[in-house]
C-alpha cells in the first residue's frame, strides 16, 4: 500500500491522485454572465447536489495550479450571484469539452462550441439547449478554500427553476436513467458513460435491517466461489429461510445435484456455491441462501 503526504505532494501530483481516484464525477455545465452581459460557459467536475429542501448544488471553479488565475465563472458568479447548471450527456460531451478550452473572457462559449442559447425564466445567464436538464440557479455564497494555486471555491447555488426535457422521462414521469445518458469524468483524460453496459441497480436498505455479514455461516464466508459482494448481498436478507423451506426447495430444485455428487461432498459444496452466485448476480437471494443452507440439511 502506497501512503503519501499530500503536503510533500506537488500539486499536479497531488491533484492526479485526487482525480484519479474520486470518480466518476457528475459535471456541472455552468453557464454564467459577467456584468457586461456576456455570455460564459464552462465544465466543472468538482460538482454535486447537497439538499433538496431547500435544493442546493455546489460547484467549485479552483485556481489553477499553474498560474493561480481564477476562473471566467468564478469571477462572474461574484459579480452576478446568478448561474444555469446544465447536465451533461453523451451527445453534448465533445462540444462540452470544447468549451472548456481557456477562451478570453469576451469569447462566447456558446457560439465557439456550438450550442444553443435559451433565455432562463428566473435568472439572467442562459441555458443550455442540448442539456436534458437544466437547473436555474442563485447563489447564495462562495467559499473561498485558498488563496494559492489548485485552492477551490465552493459556489453553493439553490435552484430556482428546473427544465427537463420529455425525452428522458419514463412513463411515471421521472427520469429514465438509461434514456438520459450521463457522462461523467474520470482522471486524466477519461470520462464516463453511465449506459446499460456499466448500470446495475442495488435494492437500498432504507427501512429494513438484514442479518449482516457477522450472521452469515463461517463456511460460507470463507467460500472460494463467493466475493465480498456476494456476502455484502446474502448479509441484506432480513430472515433466513427456516428449514422446512430450505429442504423443499433441496428437493424440487436441487436435486439433481445431491444425487450426482452424493459420494463428493467436496465438490458438491462447490457447485451448490456456485449455483448460489449465480442466483445472487440475478437478485434471488433467498433461492441463494436456500442452495447455500441445503448443504448442511
Amino acid at each position: 500500500m502506497l501512503s503519501l503526504d499530500p503536503s510533500e505532494l506537488s500539486i499536479p501530483v497531488l491533484h492526479g491522485y485526487l482525480l484519479g481516484a474520486v470518480g466518476p464525477r457528475p459535471i456541472a455545465f455552468a453557464s454564467t454572465i459577467d456584468g457586461k452581459g456576456i455570455p460564459n460557459l464552462a465544465p466543472f467536475s468538482f460538482f454535486n447536489v447537497f439538499s433538496a429542501n431547500p435544493p442546493i448544488m455546489i460547484f467549485s471553479p479552483a485556481r489553477s495550479g499553474r498560474t493561480n488565475e481564477t476562473k471566467d465563472t468564478y469571477k462572474n458568479v461574484k459579480e452576478i450571484g446568478e448561474v444555469v447548471i446544465n447536465v451533461v450527456n453523451f451527445d453534448i460531451v465533445q462540444k462540452m469539452s470544447l468549451a472548456s478550452s481557456p477562451y478570453e473572457p469576451e469569447i462566447d462559449e456558446f457560439e465557439k462550441a456550438g450550442f444553443t442559447k435559451i433565455a432562463s425564466d428566473t435568472i439572467r445567464p442562459f441555458r443550455v439547449a442540448e442539456s436534458p436538464v437544466q437547473f436555474e440557479c442563485v447563489v447564495n455564497e462562495v467559499v473561498e478554500l485558498g488563496q494559492n494555486g489548485g485552492a477551490g471555491n465552493l459556489v453553493i447555488c439553490e435552484v430556482k427553476k428546473i427544465h427537463i426535457n420529455e425525452a428522458v422521462l419514463d412513463e411515471n414521469g421521472k427520469i429514465d436513467q438509461h434514456k438520459i445518458d450521463l457522462v461523467s469524468r474520470m482522471g486524466g483524460n477519461w470520462y464516463c458513460r453511465a449506459d446499460q453496459n456499466s448500470m446495475f441497480e442495488i435494492t437500498k436498505p432504507i427501512t429494513t435491517c438484514g442479518i449482516g455479514f457477522d450472521a452469515i455461516p463461517a463456511d460460507i464466508k470463507s467460500s472460494n466461489i463467493l466475493t465480498g459482494n456476494d456476502l455484502g448481498q446474502l448479509g441484506g436478507i432480513e430472515n433466513l429461510p427456516d428449514e422446512t423451506e430450505v429442504n423443499e426447495y433441496k428437493l424440487i430444485e436441487l436435486s439433481d445435484l445431491f444425487v450426482s455428487l452424493e459420494d463428493e461432498q467436496e465438490k458438491l459444496e462447490k457447485e451448490l456455491h456456485k449455483r448460489a452466485k449465480e442466483l445472487l448476480n440475478k437478485n434471488k437471494i433467498e433461492e441463494a441462501w436456500k442452495t447455500l443452507l441445503s448443504f448442511n440439511n
